[in-house]
């Protein structure tokens, strides 16, 4: 049986406002609309090499978004008014190297689009830049 290579895309809700939802990726990660089609009603943002899938119809998701200095993102957009759900925290030391190099730690902060999307961002972080 073969496995996939990578991940090529990711659906998540459009909300009732798909204007609104674009946006917010835009103003928030500075992220582009790659392609809009209307009718009916999709858009399209690339992150990397993977597409992000807006559309109606579709329940809301959780995409996570690898993002350096995440202590300072979280500032910076909590004080341009981003609502977090929950500020940067470690969820895993990574002792035996399961996800990366062996003794750095995950550190994630979540928030929500206005499509009510779950936003995971998450910091790779060696024991050098642990305060």
């Amino acid at each position: 049986m073969r496995r996939p290579r990578a991940l090529r895309q990711v659906a998540l809700s459009a909300g009732r406002d798909i204007d609104a939802t674009l946006a917010f990726w835009l103003e928030v990660f500075g992220l582009h609309v790659h392609a809009r089609y209307d009718p009916p009603g999709i858009g399209f943002i690339l992150v990397g090499d993977v597409r992000l899938f807006f559309t109606g119809g579709v329940p809301q998701g959780t995409v996570y978004l690898d993002i350096d200095d995440l202590d300072a993102f979280h500032e910076r957009a909590s004080e341009h008014g981003v609502p977090f759900t929950a500020a940067p925290a470690l969820v895993h030391r990574d002792t035996e190297g399961v996800f990366g190099p062996a003794g750095d730690s995950e550190w994630m902060a979540f928030l929500k689009d206005p499509a009510g999307n779950t936003i995971g961002l998450v910091e790779r972080r060696s024991e050098t830049t642990i305060n």
